[in-house]
């Protein structure tokens, strides 16, 4: 027996990938706790799937880990075969051979995790150095592949993943950031070219990068996991588990056609949905939470949808991804019952939860830019007979009524304003929820920059304050917060929230009996949005 190998294969205490700290946002290290769960549920489908078969007993599965980086995820499904294969193959060197060479194979996505992927798996950045743990690779790179990759630059921007020349055309001493597996138009072929043109693997799990910034210095980075999961899924492994950002559930930049594939995807069986990032990656900010989702190919149907917040209660259901009507998924569980009874009460249906055409308050809410002045626009400080008064970044300042361009049928109306963006906590999701900034009455003769939207028009004060005391219900914001991927506010997120007649000020308590909400749901419904004051929203 090899004691290298036996090493090799003990418990670690401390485990030293739960100590290295993250190259940056966008690649994210996995903490061992995160790939364990995620194998739990590929053992558990596997299982179900295969008359109760385990998975790790079965000395043919491959397994491929196409976006490595601290090889946590070939390591821990080595240390797993390695006991399930024990009976098999008694011969300790000789299972640790049979698993490394013939079942664990990655893509590392830089040269560094390359070599720190190896040192976790074999116990050597070469898979044939002195100390490695496996005797019968012919190469240093083992079944761990990496090299340099070059983007395919059209028009100043990669072909394949959008990155910005000017940003990432760095020279030969710097990392590309070309992912292997999104840089090629057959990727089949690609990996055959890579690993041999007969491999096909079973298994396909990862964590893979999450943007590129493409020259706004994180201001405007764009995401590219999308792109790993496609590519993930034309490879056809059985099943496919990744761990990706959760603002594709409902928004994200260029994310349309991703989210549309993705919740019409009936082998998309289970989402388990953490709204804190933190939660699963301690220390790390990441806005609107992370998902892991297992993709089962030859076993269709519902989806299994778990919610993770620190020590509440996991809320699980099985339910269709995409609800009748709608375009994004619904996150909460809870949350598809209560909007459910919304939309029924208003349109008498229940088989969707598209709310009628005159019943929409989306309909009410400006897009952004409602008066056509960027967020930067900063109005005269002193105000001429003709201005009028704008609210804008910072405060409020004057502006010419003929230097506005649109929006002019809001100008002499009442109407409601609320911030474009609502206030957080840095990188971090906290709940309860504020949902929205506080919202705030506008007089006639009064506009705004790009930093807020308009919600109107009305006749009357008693109107607009009619409407400002219902966006400070915690119903109507669990509604809005159902269709808002991030701390940025839109049109679009007013979706699922019904008109009321605008002749009183709107309470919960007025709410929860016009549309029958139970004690639970009212529960869940306070515990995820915090109150917000009438009476201060009237003062600002």
């Amino acid at each position: 027996m090899n004691g290298q190998a036996n090493l090799s294969l003990r418990g670690r205490n401390p485990d030293v990938l739960t100590c290295i700290a993250n190259l940056s946002n966008d690649e994210v290290f996995t903490p061992p706790e995160l790939a364990n769960r995620m194998l739990d549920t590929l053992a558990n489908a596997w299982m179900a799937d295969n008359n109760g078969a385990d998975i790790w007993s079965d000395p043919s599965v491959r397994f491929l880990d196409p976006v490595t980086k601290s090889g946590v995820f070939l390591r821990e499904i080595t240390s797993r075969l390695n006991r399930g294969l024990a009976d098999q193959i008694p011969d300790l060197q000789e299972r640790v051979d049979h698993i490394l060479t013939k079942q664990v194979f990655g893509i590392g996505i830089t040269q560094l995790t390359s070599l720190l992927a190896r040192r976790s798996l074999y116990c050597s950045k070469h898979a044939q150095g002195e100390h490695s743990v496996v005797t019968s690779f012919s190469s240093d790179h083992g079944n761990i592949w990496f090299e340099r990759t070059e983007h395919t630059w059209v028009d100043g921007r990669c072909r394949y993943c959008g990155a910005s020349k000017k940003t990432l055309a760095r020279g030969d001493q710097l990392e590309t950031h070309a992912y292997a597996l999104i840089h090629a138009d057959d990727t089949k072929a690609r990996v055959a070219e890579l690993f041999g043109g007969d491999m096909q693997f079973d298994v396909i799990i990862g964590n893979p990068p999450y943007q590129l910034d493409d020259g706004g210095y994180g201001t405007s980075a764009a995401p590219i996991y999308q792109l790993f999961v496609d590519q993930a899924k034309a490879l056809e492994p059985r099943y496919l588990s990744m761990v990706i950002p959760a603002r594709w559930f409902a928004g994200g930049k260029g994310l349309d056609e991703f989210r549309e594939s993705m919740l019409s995807d009936n082998r998309l069986r289970s989402i388990d949905d953490h709204l804190s990032a933190s939660d699963v990656f301690p220390g790390v900010g990441l806005k609107g939470g992370v998902c892991y989702f297992l993709w089962d190919r030859d076993n269709p149907g519902p989806c299994t949808v778990s919610t993770h917040f620190k020590d509440w209660p996991v809320s699980t259901s099985t339910r269709a991804l995409l609800e009748p009507g709608a375009d994004v998924f619904i996150r909460f569980n809870e949350g598809l019952s209560i909007l459910k009874k919304v939309v029924a009460a208003e349109s008498g249906q229940s088989d969707s939860i598209s709310l009628p055409e005159g019943k929409r308050f989306d309909q009410l809410v400006s897009s952004s830019k409602p008066f056509g002045l960027r967020t930067f626009f900063q109005g005269k400080s002193t105000k001429s007979p003709d201005d009028l008064l704008v609210h804008q970044n910072g405060g409020i300042g004057y502006a010419d009524r003929s230097s506005i361009t649109a929006g002019t049928n809001l100008i002499d109306k009442w109407k409601v304003y609320v911030g474009a963006a609502a206030p957080g906590t840095g990188n971090r999701d906290t709940y309860p929820h504020r949902v929205l900034s506080t919202p705030f009455v506008g007089e006639p003769g009064t506009v705004s920059s790009e930093t807020y939207l308009c919600i109107g028009p009305f006749d009357t004060r008693a109107e607009a304050e009619s409407a400002l005391s219902y966006l400070t219900c915690r119903l109507t914001r669990l509604l809005v917060l159902l269709h808002k991927p991030s701390q940025h506010t839109s049109r679009k997120v007013y979706t699922f929230v019904p008109t009321q007649e605008w002749t009183r000020v709107w309470t919960d308590k007025d709410l929860y009996e016009k549309y029958s909400i139970s004690e639970d749901e009212i529960a869940f419904i306070e515990k995820l949005v915090r109150p917000m004051d009438f009476q201060r929203s009237l003062e600002e």
